[in-house]
């Protein structure tokens, strides 16, 4: 476990400015002046490899990106607590509808799966959890490629992306 603290600091000593954080759980806001989402993600994974020992995929998105996405969310997601509602980011090595073939949603129970381009839109009633697609993806190779938030962080995310880019 790394501190959020020690965290957003080694992010400022890559010279990335405007750093925040969001919960403990690795969300990470900056600023920078490389547009290569790429050339972000392998900076950012050899700092963590070098300064913390952690060998950890990164998943980098543009404040465009999200913006985009957020306006592409279900309008039926509407928080309903008997349901959950996950935004799948998707590395660039998996980003493509391909990565649901063989994982098609359980047509016996409420589940939905959306694929946009950088993520997949996922929810179901929390009672089917273990029946979902979604459940049977957690167990192949591309989900090491995908990192997941809840509607919730993902919509705050985008809230203080907002904030940063007025």
């Amino acid at each position: 476990m790394i501190s959020m603290s020690s965290l957003k600091s080694s992010f400022e000593q890559l010279g990335f400015k405007d750093v925040g954080t969001y919960i403990n759980s690795g969300n990470i806001l900056f600023k920078s002046k490389e547009t290569d989402l790429r050339k972000l993600e392998t900076k950012i994974e050899r700092m963590l490899a070098k300064e913390y020992r952690l060998e950890s995929k990164v998943v980098v998105k543009s404040f465009e990106e999200i913006e985009k996405l957020v306006g592409d969310l279900p309008k039926s997601w509407n928080g309903d607590k008997a349901y959950r509602f996950n935004v799948m980011f998707l590395r660039h090595t998996v980003d493509s509808k391909d990565i649901l073939k063989g994982v098609e949603p359980n047509q016996e129970i409420e589940e939905v799966v959306v694929y946009c381009p950088g993520a997949l839109l996922w929810s179901s009633r929390l009672c089917d959890l273990k029946e979902t697609a979604m459940a049977k993806l957690s167990n192949k190779k591309p989900f090491q490629e995908v990192t997941v938030r809840n509607l919730n962080t993902t919509q705050k995310l985008y809230q203080l992306m907002k904030k940063m880019n007025p």
